[in-house]
């Protein structure tokens, strides 16, 4: 998924970790945080195939058996990192719709705030976006990490409905086109061919997200037109 030139590198994390904090005391305090950021930049550097409990613990600098400390097994840890990414982008997306004018803005403020999350967070939105990795039947948190993102985005499309700027009724059909739209871009950007086509057409992803989130307001607004006042 995110194209490194060599497979199978360690992610050098274990070796950030001073030799006084190794083993022992994170037993005794952020054990579980440490895995999870080891298991992160082990899913950055190789990809989710690269994730083992006995590798992670490698990662971290501690004993093979510490992780069960804390996960009863690698799709309790994938789950964990799951749950994490969606608070992260839960909070962006808020700050986005509520720093946003009108809903019409929020929409398209979505859309950026989630491309942001992505590249900023890749691990994070791999398991986002493959969420039988953390196999929900045996971790219900998975099931249910989700929906306050789409609660937000629901939200901001219900902004529209009361401003004019989307038909009313069921907000269903609007909010899978938004969170479409959002996944697109990502999925083109980090495993597809956005990059070297923005390259050949001079512009870059970035201005792409902004211009994709700006028409969808444009269309929004003009899609609204001037209401009839005749009864």
């Amino acid at each position: 998924m995110y194209r490194l030139p060599e497979a199978h590198l360690s992610t050098g994390y274990a070796g950030k970790v001073p030799a006084s904090e190794t083993r022992t005391s994170y037993h005794h305090g952020s054990l579980r945080e440490e895995l999870i950021t080891a298991c992160v930049a082990l899913i950055e550097a190789e990809g989710i195939g690269g994730v083992s409990l006995r590798r992670v613990a490698r990662e971290a600098g501690v004993s093979p058996g510490a992780p069960y400390h804390h996960f009863q097994d690698r799709s309790a840890l994938l789950t964990a990192i799951s749950v994490q990414g969606y608070e992260l982008l839960e909070r962006q997306l808020r700050q986005a719709r509520e720093q946003a004018p009108t809903g019409a803005r929020a929409l398209g403020a979505l859309i950026e705030a989630y491309v942001d999350f992505a590249r900023a967070h890749p691990a994070h939105l791999h398991l986002i976006l493959r969420p039988e990795l953390a196999e929900p039947d045996k971790h219900p948190e998975a099931q249910t990490a989700g929906e306050g993102a789409l609660r937000i985005l629901t939200e901001a499309v219900e902004d529209c409905q009361r401003e004019g700027t989307a038909p009313p009724g069921d907000p269903s059909t609007l909010v899978g086109m938004v969170w479409a739209l959002a996944i697109g871009i990502v999925t083109l950007w980090l495993d597809g061919p956005l990059e070297s086509r923005c390259v050949s057409l001079g512009t870059t992803p970035e201005q792409v997200t902004v211009d994709i989130a700006a028409l969808l307001e444009v269309m929004m607004l003009s899609a609204s037109g001037p209401r009839s006042t005749s009864g």
